[in-house]
């Protein structure tokens, strides 16, 4: 078993490296806009705020059940895939948040982040019932 984690910190940093990502596209409007504190009424803000809200929601168990399942060394190589998928999904939820041309980009993000819980989760179940 490795005990690194690679995936799991690969995931870690990615997840890192994309919430600044989206607290960079806050401060955008937020500058644009003038708007300090709070969202000040603007759409656009709201959808970006809750662009990283859902991104938060999300990503600790993601990167808990990556843990976990590398810790139980069932994760080689499909896990750093899924990881891979998961955080594809993410940007393509805050594009679609914005709106516009890429709007499905939301609807496709959402899925993705919830097939992908729901896989780590139910393989997570079945490696601690030890039938995998």
């Amino acid at each position: 078993m490795d005990t690194l984690l690679t995936v799991t910190l690969a995931s870690a940093a990615a997840a890192a490296i994309l919430n600044i990502w989206l607290m960079l596209r806050i401060g955008a409007i937020r500058r644009a806009a003038e708007i300090s504190i709070g969202d000040g009424g603007s759409e656009p803000l709201q959808r970006r705020m809750r662009a990283q809200a859902n991104f938060i929601e999300s990503t600790p168990f993601v990167l808990i059940l990556i843990a976990a399942i590398e810790l139980a060394g069932k994760g080689a190589p499909w896990l750093a895939y899924v990881a891979g998928v998961y955080f594809i999904g993410r940007i393509l939820h805050a594009y679609g948040m914005d709106g516009a041309s890429l709007k499905w980009g939301r609807f496709v993000g959402t899925i993705v982040t919830l097939l992908v819980l729901l896989g780590l989760g139910i393989f997570a179940a079945l490696v601690a019932a030890r039938v995998l």
